[in-house]
């Protein structure tokens, strides 16, 4: 669904995109990808349900976050409409107006599973743009080297604070309890 040439896409753009595609905004121009495979939702879901439990509902780790999966955020001006794979705010960072569809005010941190059509915004420009608006941490989920690169927010640009691949990983801003990285992965059908 391309926009003409010479006009910013907006969020009409966005909301009359095809319903198996993922729409986003960037720069001003409409990026449309098809909804993710399957390893990239199983890793994503994974990763989201643990983190909700410890870090948003207290089960076993310390709370005080929102965590959400595929929030679509309005980021700074109408030209930047993205859709990371998960993002969670602090508690006592963020307010929300639970009659919208998206969220205005940039997380603490956001998560990208990378994929083959997506690795590159999402190492690219999205980075950019996160940083750009102050997100603080940065986690980019490859599937097929089955690790995560963290990074941490120094001065709108980001600074690699490691790539975990084991079992008790202690990732920021999640670093209060383990991440069994390996885990993540495995899908039921593995050993």
């Amino acid at each position: 669904m391309p926009v003409a040439a010479g006009k910013f896409a907006t969020y009409d753009d966005v909301l009359n995109a095809p319903e198996h595609k993922l729409a986003q905004v960037v720069d001003g121009e409409l990026v449309l990808h098809p909804r993710p495979a399957g390893r990239h939702t199983h890793v994503a879901s994974e990763l989201g349900a643990d983190l909700h439990s410890l870090f948003r509902r207290g089960r076993g780790g310390p709370g005080g976050w929102y965590i959400l999966y595929e929030p679509e955020l309005h980021l700074g001006t109408p030209s930047q409409i993205l859709v990371p794979d998960l993002a969670a705010w602090r508690l006592e960072h963020v307010t929300f107006d639970a009659s919208r569809a998206f969220y205005e005010v940039a997380p603490d941190w956001v998560c990208e599973v990378l994929s083959p059509t997506t690795a590159r915004l999402d190492r690219g420009r999205k980075a950019d743009i996160y940083a750009e608006q102050g997100v603080r941490y940065l986690w980019l989920v490859d599937t097929d080297a089955r690790q995560i690169e963290a990074f941490r927010l120094l001065e709108r640009s980001w600074l690699r604070v490691g790539v975990f691949a084991e079992a008790g990983a202690r990732i920021e801003p999640f670093e209060a309890v383990p991440i069994d990285v390996p885990e993540l992965f495995r899908l039921p059908n593995e050993p």
